[in-house]
């Protein structure tokens, strides 16, 4: 039976569970009316709750299924999950970000209650946190005269070694972690799911850095628990990163300080982390006012992940 031939009250129950499931951009706040929502790898925003688009499948009452959402790399700039909080901006100038993210279960559909789900990035000109010195930020350039002391001769030694990359094309190594630098945690939290599954962060938009288009690092922790000195025990059973749409990046540099960054930027098609794979490989539903983004964008995603495997991002 086609959607034409289904019973609207039927048909309008499974719309609302595809919602649910976390693949259409939630809008809140006000940001409903007049809003940009932008759509994965091309998609149609109006088609985006079918079971039909990539990383989804239909169960047997409508529900929308995710297959496992790609692993990526965890990078330089991980801090073990001990900032237990849902809003990480510590006051860092930005646009506002909510982030809200569903854990199911890839093989059973079932939500992940109780999981703890880290999230760190780059501020909006992109600087980490415990990182402030090694990460690459784009700020605006320094005021004043240029230093006497510059240095005019060619340096003669070739350097031999290999530079570090997070993955390829971007500072710290496939995985290869750095230890902190300082002790600022600003953009860096971790939340547990709630029993159907669902978390919440508020945050800001993230900025860009050499080497890499607009990302968040994300991590899944399951069979563990929270203590005093943050959530501890149990396995990692997803490491991954969150993507922006290009048009979305494009509208935020509009604004500051994004728009005082003098890095340039790499595009989602240029980079060589996102696997170009739309909602399976972590892009974000996107909605804000077009002509007022400065008001605050949701973002919203349905992780799919194996609980019983072990993927820390170190290996990749």
């Amino acid at each position: 039976m086609t959607e034409t031939q289904e019973p609207v009250g039927k048909r309008d129950l499974m719309r609302r569970r595809a919602v649910l499931a976390g693949g259409a951009a939630i809008a809140a706040g006000g940001i409903a009316a007049a809003a940009v929502t932008s759509a994965s790898a091309g998609e149609d925003p109006a088609a985006s709750s079918s079971a039909t688009r990539p990383g989804a499948t239909a169960t047997g009452d409508g529900e929308v299924c995710y297959r496992l959402t790609s692993q990526t790399t965890e990078g330089p700039y991980y801090i073990d999950a001990d900032k237990i909080r849902k809003d990480i901006t510590e006051g860092k100038e930005g646009i506002p970000l909510t982030l809200r993210l569903k854990a199911i279960d890839s093989d059973t559909c079932k939500p992940l209650p109780g999981a703890a789900v880290d999230i760190w990035h780059c501020d909006a000109l992109g600087l980490y946190s415990g990182y402030e010195d090694s990460s690459t930020g784009g700020g605006p350039p320094p005021t004043g005269a240029p230093p006497t002391d510059t240095p005019t001769d060619a340096p003669t030694d070739t350097p031999t070694g290999t530079p570090p990359t997070d993955g390829p094309g971007g500072p710290g190594g496939p995985g290869g972690h750095q230890e902190p630098t300082d002790d600022k945690r600003y953009l860096r939290g971790t939340w547990l799911t709630d029993r159907h599954g669902f978390v919440e962060f508020r945050t800001v938009f993230p900025g860009w850095y050499r080497g890499r288009a607009v990302h968040i690092h994300t991590k899944v922790h399951v069979g563990g628990k929270m203590t005093d000195a943050g959530y501890e025990g149990g396995h990692t059973c997803h490491t991954g990163q969150f993507f922006f749409e290009e048009a979305a990046v494009l509208d935020s540099a509009e604004l500051a300080p994004y728009s005082t960054s003098t890095t340039e930027r790499t595009t989602l098609t240029e980079d060589t982390i996102y696997d170009q794979s739309g909602v399976q490989g972590g892009l974000l539903k996107l909605s804000y006012r077009k002509n007022d983004m400065a008001r605050g964008v949701v973002g919203t995603l349905t992780m799919g992940v194996d609980p019983d495997e072990t993927h820390d991002g170190t290996g990749l």
